[in-house]
């Protein structure tokens, strides 16, 4: 049974994660690869709204996509747009990336091979990753506004669409513990984590949520 007020302080690292941008019309709308086909939706609807002229998708295999996804996250979020009647000739695919710092290197690079100017970009990620998908982005590619997107969901429908309460709120305790940790390993720029978020994600680290924590060198946990 998950507690209310475990609920409570998962709530508020949802809360935390999400960038609550106003989508505009940017350069280019970047799919970041997951288990998540709502992340290529999302992108669809963004290019159906005129937000952006071209859309790229980005990712490799991982342990929890291999099975679902075969060819590929950026290959099957490809196929997902064309089902939905985006033009080939508005999609470009990165299949080699494996974290969130490779999407965005090798987005640049694929996009810079193509000719094509970017002042900006609509960042299509989980709902949860956007502030990490964020900060990792304006480290890597400065210069470039980067504008956050996610599928237009509730913390209570998100959980409802994974059907595990406890692997969500794992997730999410591992996203804002890399919030934390990351910028002082050059991966990310520094985002400030407020200090009611940090007490909600100490006591959920204590309620035992850690199955997703990266580890040090000495794999000791770290939070």
């Amino acid at each position: 049974m998950i507690s209310t007020q475990t609920w409570s302080d998962a709530h508020r690292l949802w809360d935390h994660h999400l960038m609550h941008h106003e989508p505009h019309t940017c350069s280019v709308a970047i799919g970041l690869g997951s288990h998540d086909l709502g992340v290529a939706d999302t992108a669809v609807e963004l290019y159906r709204g005129g937000m952006a002229p071209l859309l790229v998708f980005t990712g490799a295999t991982s342990p929890t996509t291999r099975e679902r996804m075969p060819r590929g996250e950026a290959v099957h979020y490809r196929e997902r747009a064309l089902e939905l009647g985006v033009p080939d000739s508005a999609v470009l695919v990165e299949p080699r990336a494996r974290n969130t710092g490779e999407n965005i290197r090798f987005s640049r690079e694929l996009l810079e091979e193509a000719g094509v100017d970017v002042s900006s970009a609509l960042l299509v990620s989980k709902p949860y990753e956007e502030r990490r998908a964020n900060a990792t982005a304006r480290k890597l590619w400065p210069g470039v506004e980067f504008v956050s997107a996610s599928s237009p969901m509730s913390f209570e429908d998100y959980v409802a669409s994974i059907q595990d309460d406890r692997l969500v709120i794992d997730m999410l305790v591992g996203a804002l513990q890399r919030l934390m940790v990351y910028p002082g390993q050059g991966f990310m720029v520094a985002d400030p984590v407020p200090g009611e978020v940090t007490a909600a994600y100490e006591r959920l680290c204590r309620a035992g949520f850690t199955s997703r924590l990266v580890t040090d060198g000495r794999g000791t946990v770290g939070q």
